[in-house]
């Protein structure tokens, strides 16, 4: 069995969790072949190689970090094997960097250089990344803790050299490659089977932790079809599923578990959203009044250990509803800063407020604390003593985060304060 089959088998079983193996920042970059033809590489991201018996065919292609060692895993493991096809599963960019070295391999040998296939809306997704390159540089950073002072967002991308827009077929060698369209994490997400083997990749639409349906600083994600491209993928019954995040899943019986719990989980909560939206409620009401499935959250593979299920429901809201919360003093608001000193004046003055947070914090509510610091540092954004305070209630409320993204957003503001500021990601 190889090294990667074992640790999978201990994810599946819960001896090893998605928090101590999580799905984004657990590597196994040496590569590992975890059955015959298919070579299994992790970084930020899987990349996965099949042998067809012709050439190579990769299934996603790393990041940028990615891009030589993966080039080095898959050479020690087939040395003279060209690189026929890559297939994104979506734009992101921890799937797209991979394939410049074996072009240059292909050029320096007179090889037939590899073929890109993706779906038709990855360019568009490339040219908006180029619009919002500052943009997509802080969010970033707060969301992946970044160093501030040497991340930078990629400028230039590999574009795919063809497009679909439904569905596809290509053969190399012994194998069928079927790409399929879905809308879930994104608008351009790429799944692929191949028949003879009975491989689901289904890039980040399965990521073994709960889905990233909603993220908050991103764009838009489509639960309800997402949650139809599984049950769509489950129904071929795959034997072996290598997601976009994680590590693969063995056995047709856990495959289908798998997939199914997680299309259950993505259409409990649209349903939920759609019927509390029906009733004409606000956003806070359907966030506090949202039922969680805790039997699907507490699967292995469905822990809310990377985005969170409230951000799920938020972007389930904008989809139907818009971005209006249904607050009505919300719709031509004051600016914030108008509205913290208000506040903070009714209050009594800053030092009530701050005495305030910090009785909340220590009572065990850092929810609320966080929202009482927030006017303070708005009315007073210089002073040390506010951001002190807010700086040791920001990390109390980042501790308690299972969520790594919301658990690094939340400490990206206790940092800030600790260096006198409000973000440490914005140019202001």
């Amino acid at each position: 069995m190889s090294k990667i089959r074992e640790v999978a088998e201990r994810l599946w079983a819960g001896t090893l969790t998605s928090g101590e193996a999580h799905p984004v920042t657990e590597q196994y970059r040496e590569g590992d072949e975890i059955m015959d033809g298919v070579l299994f590489y992790k970084g930020f991201a899987s990349a996965n190689t099949i042998d067809t018996g012709e050439a190579l065919v990769m299934l996603d292609t790393g990041a940028f970090t990615d891009t030589k060692p993966l080039y080095d895993a898959v050479r020690a493991w087939r040395p003279d094997r060209r690189l026929a096809a890559a297939v994104y599963s979506h734009h992101h960019i921890d799937h797209i960097f991979g394939v410049r070295p074996f072009e240059e391999e292909a050029r320096d040998k007179g090889w037939t250089a590899p073929l890109v296939y993706g779906h038709e809306g990855l360019a568009a997704n490339f040219d908006r990344y180029k619009k919002t390159n500052g943009w997509n540089a802080a969010i970033n950073v707060r969301q992946f803790a970044f160093p501030v002072d040497r991340f930078q967002w990629p400028k230039e991308f590999r574009y795919a050299d063809v497009t679909y827009e439904n569905r596809m077929t290509f053969r190399n060698g012994d194998l069928t490659f079927e790409l399929r369209h879905a809308r879930g994490e994104t608008d351009d997400a790429t799944w692929t089977w191949i028949p003879e083997k009975k491989i689901l990749a289904p890039g980040d639409l399965f990521i073994w932790a709960s889905p990233n349906a909603g993220n908050p600083q991103k764009v838009q994600r489509w639960c309800g079809e997402w949650a139809a491209a599984l049950r769509e993928m489950a129904a071929l019954g795959p034997d072996v599923m290598i997601p976009g995040h994680g590590l693969p899943i063995f056995g047709a019986d856990r495959v289908q578990e798998a997939l199914s719990d997680t299309a259950e989980l993505l259409e409990s909560l649209e349903s939920q959203v759609l019927a509390l939206m029906n009733q004409g409620v606000t956003l806070d009401t359907v966030l506090h009044s949202v039922k969680m499935p805790e039997d699907l959250l507490a699967k292995p593979y469905l822990r809310p250990v990377y985005d969170h299920p409230q951000f799920i429901l938020r972007n389930i809201w904008r989809l139907y509803g818009g971005w209006h919360d249904g607050e009505p003093d919300n719709l031509l608001p004051a600016p914030r800063a108008e509205q913290a000193r208000e506040w903070v004046s009714l209050a009594g003055g800053v030092e009530k407020v701050l005495a305030r947070a910090k009785a909340l914090k220590d009572e065990g509510n850092t929810r609320l604390a966080c929202h009482i610091v927030e006017y303070a540092v708005m009315a007073e954004p210089s002073s040390a003593e506010v951001h002190a305070v807010r700086s040791e209630i920001y990390a109390a409320r980042s501790k308690e985060q299972a969520s790594s993204m919301a658990r690094n957003i939340l400490n990206h503001a206790a940092l800030a304060s600790a260096q006198g500021k409000r973000d440490l990601a914005a140019q202001e």
